[in-house]
């Protein structure tokens, strides 16, 4: 099984997604969207930026901790 989107809805909250890895892991949920169409606007938006660098910005973080 590839990654994948799952779509789901709660009834007062709204729309909102899972992505699940290969392995059925929980990679991402996100927000809770008012429509259908936003939610999946939502989901290509996570395709368009997932290609982005990492800027941690923890303390300590890129000082060999």
């Amino acid at each position: 099984m590839a990654a994948r989107f799952e779509v789901g809805h709660q009834p007062g909250k709204g729309y909102h997604f899972v992505l699940t890895a290969a392995n059925g892991q929980v990679i991402a949920t996100s927000e809770h969207y008012k429509t259908h169409r936003a939610c999946l606007d939502g989901i290509e938006s996570v395709k368009r930026n997932a290609d982005a660098p990492v800027h941690d910005v923890t303390p300590g973080a890129g000082k060999g901790s």
